[in-house]
């Protein structure tokens, strides 16, 4: 195929899960009501902890964060996606595109970092009760979330800059329901082993090495909960950290899932269809857990509904 000029791309073509006709209103139903379930309970979330002032801690900081987070990695994809359905058209601009690859990482991989440092919140927690409050100061949980951020959007400023200086061919075809890195670099025509380099060399720092963070922290808490002589004291140190661990295996465990179904497929459909549960139904399901799970976040929204009745 002839290279293209990249001036010359103005847009891609996102197949999306399906191209049946009769399935796009499923499709549309199912994933706006996702979607909306992921935005209102994350930002359930957030509200609740601003109003309670028993969930100013370190840990619910974080908390908000991550659902901040979870909302704009679901919005970065999922209108762009609900749009197309309903306009009947697949296109996606060159900007819009690049724009959503950015978004994407930039979530996703703060996503990452969040849950790591919560990781070590909760390692401080419950190994260092004694010094917790000296040790997470809000000046440190500030540097932390400041060091997420500016980590998260360097790695997905390199990247995005990177894919600006391919070629891409006239296919501009894209298996997926959303612009994804990878999908993107496959469409290029110009030599991409650096991207390449880049990009798996990004994956095992933003990815593994927090991954190592999170077992290291929980390894700590697991000596340190054994150590605990009382059967009640040990579920009570146990209860602390259980949300969290279950994020944290939902949040890998799919991940992983989509990279073992990707390796396993040459055909990018399964892997598409795979990516939904990390893209959508892993921050939906988030609100659900710290909120069944946690009695400080069940008493919170408690009371943020009854403020609200009450207001009106």
């Amino acid at each position: 195929m002839e290279p293209e000029n990249q001036t010359c791309v103005s847009e891609f073509i996102l197949l999306g899960l399906s191209e049946e006709a009769l399935l796009q209103p499923l499709l549309f139903g199912l994933f706006l009501s996702m979607y909306l379930v992921t935005f209102i309970g994350n930002l359930l979330i957030i509200l609740a902890i601003i109003m309670d002032s028993r969930l100013h801690t370190p840990m619910y900081f974080f908390l908000s964060n991550l659902s901040l987070a979870d909302i704009c990695f679901t919005s970065t994809t999922i209108p762009k996606m609900l749009l197309n359905i309903q306009m009947q058209s697949k296109v996606i601009t060159y900007v819009g595109c690049i724009t959503q690859v950015y978004f994407f990482m930039l979530f996703g991989d703060l996503d990452n970092f969040l849950l790591t440092v919560m990781a070590y919140d909760r390692f401080v927690a419950i190994c260092h009760p004694l010094h917790y409050t000296v040790i997470m100061n809000s000046r440190l949980c500030g540097l932390l979330l400041l060091a997420s951020w500016i980590m998260t959007a360097l790695q997905s400023l390199l990247q995005t800059l990177m894919v600006l200086q391919l070629s891409f061919c006239k296919e501009l075809k894209i298996p997926h329901f959303f612009c994804e890195l990878n999908q993107l670099i496959q469409l290029a025509c110009s030599d991409t082993f650096l991207n390449d380099l880049v990009m798996y060399f990004a994956t095992g720092l933003v990815g593994i090495v927090p991954l190592l963070g999170i077992l290291f922290s929980y390894s700590k808490i697991v000596m340190s909960i054994f150590r605990i002589s009382s059967a009640g004291g040990k579920c009570k140190a146990f209860s602390t950290c259980g949300s969290h661990l279950l994020v944290v295996s939902l949040f890998y465990g799919t991940g992983l899932g989509v990279y073992l179904c990707s390796a396993a497929s040459q055909n990018s459909r399964p892997s598409a269809i795979a990516s939904v549960m990390y893209t959508v139904v892993t921050p939906m399901l988030n609100p659900f857990i710290y909120s069944l799970k946690n009695k400080d976040i069940k008493k919170a929204l408690k009371k943020l509904f009854s403020q609200e009745t009450f207001s009106t």
